[in-house]
C-alpha cells in the first residue's frame, strides 16, 4: 500500500487545499492529511475545529476516489510524522514561485533527515492559485464574501468566528 502525507495547518481548509487532496489521491492508496499544531502561526481555529472541517470532506473524497483519506493531527517534525504514519511520499501544493523557494529548502532538510521519503509537488489549479488561508481569513474578517474560496460549512464557521 502506497501511503502519502499532505501536511498543513489548514486554518481554514480552502478549495485550493481540497484540490491538492483530490489530486494527491491519484498518487497513493492512502492519503493522510497531517494537520499541524503550529503554535507560531497562532491559528484562528483550534486543532479540533480544523480536524472537524476536514473530516467530512475527506470522507466524501474517500468514497468518490477509492483512496483512503484520513486526518491526523501532529506536532512533531514533518519527517517524523511521515514515518509515524508509514508514508513514503510527502505531497505538497505550490501556488507560486515564492512557495517553491521555501519548499525547496524543506525538501533538502527532510532528505537529510530521511532520504527514503520522497516529496511530490502539485501545482494548484489555475483557479485556486491565489487562494491562501491567510487572505481568506482577512476577507472574512472584513466582511467580504469567501464563498468562492471555501466550502459552505467552512464559510459558516468563519462568519461565526468573526461575529464573536
Amino acid at each position: 500500500m502506497r501511503i502519502g502525507l499532505y501536511p498543513g495547518t489548514f486554518d481554514p481548509v480552502t478549495h485550493g487545499h481540497f484540490d491538492i487532496i483530490r489530486r494527491g489521491c491519484a498518487l497513493v492508496d492512502r492519503l493522510v492529511i497531517g494537520v499541524a499544531i503550529n503554535r507560531d502561526k497562532g491559528p484562528l481555529f483550534s486543532l479540533e475545529e480544523r480536524v472537524e472541517m476536514l473530516q467530512p470532506m475527506c470522507a466524501r473524497l474517500s468514497d468518490e476516489t477509492g483512496c483512503e483519506v484520513v486526518v491526523h493531527p501532529f506536532e512533531n517534525l514533518l519527517i517524523q510524522c511521515a514515518a509515524d504514519v508509514g508514508a513514503s511520499v510527502i505531497v505538497r501544493g505550490l501556488r507560486a514561485v515564492a512557495d517553491f523557494e521555501y519548499e525547496y529548502q524543506m525538501v533538502g532538510m527532510n532528505r537529510a533527515l530521511d532520504d527514503s521519503i520522497e516529496t511530490v509537488f502539485l501545482m494548484a489549479e489555475a483557479r485556486h492559485q491565489a487562494i491562501a488561508s491567510k487572505l481568506v481569513k482577512e476577507i472574512a474578517r472584513l466582511g467580504g464574501d469567501v464563498s468562492k474560496f471555501v466550502a459552505p460549512d467552512v464559510e459558516a464557521r468563519l462568519l461565526h468566528k468573526y461575529k464573536s
